[in-house]
């Protein structure tokens, strides 16, 4: 029962999100062998102000 967790900054629509967890999906199903009903894709938000790269908030870049 693979479990994928995506960690992403806030800002894409559903339609990109669910896109994303199918093409996951079908990653984990052609290269472990095994069924989509198997497979878990959480993608955890962060809000801007709360996620930094190079100490400089997302919301600053």
């Amino acid at each position: 029962m693979p479990e994928i967790i995506v960690y992403a900054v806030e800002g894409r629509t559903p339609e990109q999100k669910k896109a994303l967890m199918k093409d996951i999906t079908d990653a984990v199903v052609k290269n472990f062998g095994t069924h989509s009903d198997a497979v878990t894709v959480q993608i955890v938000e962060s809000r801007r102000t709360d996620k930094a790269k190079g100490g400089v908030p997302f919301s600053e870049r």
